[in-house]
């Protein structure tokens, strides 16, 4: 059980931010979400594999399912990139939704 730990963390991320969809939009625009996500995925990913293979750090297996990809990544790694990615474009998308709604008076920097 203790293999499937990571993937229910990425679960519990995904689940808590779903509510921020009404007011992002995120997963309803799902070409802005690739371009917004993919540019990181891949910047991050790309660092994670130097980091494995040069050695400074790696996975407990206990953590994960086994599953790997080329330079030695587990797959919740991967995961990981993306779906933190995705939390992060649903809060910034959700808190611009609701910034957008506050009063003229109220969004002045003064007020702030």
């Amino acid at each position: 059980m203790d293999s499937w730990h990571y993937l229910f963390v990425l679960a519990a991320c995904l689940m808590v931010t779903a509510p921020l969809e009404w007011g992002a939009r995120v997963y309803r625009q799902p070409a802005r979400m690739v371009r917004a996500v993919a540019p990181v995925a891949v910047i991050f990913v790309a660092w994670d594999v130097l980091a494995v293979t040069a050695g400074v750090w790696s996975f407990n297996p206990r953590y994960v399912t086994g599953v790997e990809l080329p330079g030695h990544l587990p797959v919740e790694e991967v995961l990981f990139v993306v779906v933190i990615s995705l939390c992060g474009l649903l809060t910034y998308g959700a808190v611009e939704f609701l910034w957008d709604r506050i009063p003229q008076g109220l969004s002045s920097p003064e007020f702030c």
